[in-house]
């Protein structure tokens, strides 16, 4: 029997959890390739984008050479942010080292929502799907018992369908919560490596135009 028999043969209950695992799995697949060739990249433009910083002469020129390496737009945010704010505006109206720590935070906070973004998603794909899949298992048993309470006998034709439609759904809801939960924490580890180099970044940035050494 076919998986596209056994989604046949089931009812609406069971198509639509069918379906929302099926749409579970796709969501949460294209986030895991998406962030995976994002997280990729943006580990190695911020190593390469704080060098540059470092080794550049002026602000001016840092911002030319890390705009040639960030291309996910994570330290170049944080750099154009310390810019001069407006004259007579209350963001200007405190000193240069609480301007620095205002935008710098907001800046960083901007930076650090994007490379979270899509890991909600795969927390709550992986801690739903288990359970959406034992809905269409306990469904299953479901329809088994009745089909042996109607025919009054134990027969392999009413049990064997309900059952088969059991065990797809948990291990479907198995196979979908698996892969989310693996992607979440293995991202996990990478954006704090990246948040803690950019935190590291911001706070020496802060100190040194701080300073007005730059």
């Amino acid at each position: 029997m076919s998986l596209l028999g056994l989604f046949r043969q089931g009812d609406a209950i069971t198509q639509v959890v069918a379906l929302l695992l099926l749409v579970m799995s796709v969501s949460s697949w294209v986030v895991i390739l998406w962030k995976g060739w994002l997280l990729r990249r943006a580990s190695g433009d911020v190593a390469r984008s704080t060098a540059a910083f470092w080794q550049s002469g002026s602000i001016a020129e840092a911002q030319q050479k890390v705009g040639a390496f960030d291309r996910e737009a994570l330290v170049l945010p944080l750099i154009t942010a310390t810019q001069q704010q407006p004259p007579g505006s209350l963001a200007a109206a405190a000193d240069k080292s609480q301007q620095l720590t205002r935008v710098l935070r907001d800046a960083l906070h901007a930076v650090l929502a994007k490379l979270q973004f899509g890991q909600v998603l795969l927390a709550t794909v992986g801690s739903t799907a288990p359970f959406v899949g034992l809905l269409g298992t306990v469904w299953g048993i479901y329809h088994a018992l009745t089909g042996i309470a109607t025919s009054g006998q134990i027969t392999i034709d009413k049990v064997s369908g309900p059952v088969g439609e059991s065990l797809i759904m948990t291990a479907a809801g198995l196979a979908v919560a698996i892969p989310a939960v693996l992607g979440y924490n293995i991202f996990g580890r990478l954006i704090g490596r990246i948040e803690a180099d950019l935190e590291g970044f911001a706070r020496d940035l802060r100190e040194l135009l701080a300073n007005g050494s730059a």
